[in-house]
Formats: structure tokens, C-alpha cells, sequence
């Protein structure tokens, strides 16, 4: 596990309580879940650009389709 560090931010209220009612109900704590959450969306940004414009494009081809299986 690395170093903790501790940091201060903001974040609306609504959020806020939501985020630590849903740690309570998993038995996490807040900075666990916030730091499970900043790794998804990071991973989720480090998609290769080259792997994003190809799945663009099949989708953006086969649009049609897509939507026709959808239903």
C-alpha cells in the first residue's frame, strides 16, 4: 500500500453524505473509497487514444445496428 497522505478539498453536500453513508454500508472508510474511485477514473482516462478512436469509429459505422440489437 503507499503513503497516505492527507489533503483538503471540497465536494457538495449531497455527495459528501452519500459517499460516507455508502462507506458506513460497506464497512470502508471515506479515504478508501476515495482513493478506489480517483484510481477507476484515472485508469479509465489512461485508454490508449489510438484504442478510443478505433472502438469510435466501429460505433460510429455500425450505429444502426448497435441500436437495433439494443432493443
Amino acid at each position: 500500500m503507499s503513503e497516505m497522505v492527507k489533503f483538503s478539498s471540497k465536494m457538495e453536500r449531497d455527495a459528501l453524505e452519500a459517499l460516507r453513508a455508502h462507506a458506513a454500508d460497506e464497512g470502508r472508510t471515506l479515504a478508501g473509497l476515495l482513493t478506489e474511485a480517483v484510481q477507476d477514473y484515472l485508469a479509465k482516462k489512461r485508454v490508449r487514444p489510438a484504442f478510443r478512436e478505433a472502438a469510435e469509429a466501429v460505433v460510429a459505422e455500425h450505429d444502426e445496428l448497435l441500436a437495433r440489437l439494443a432493443k
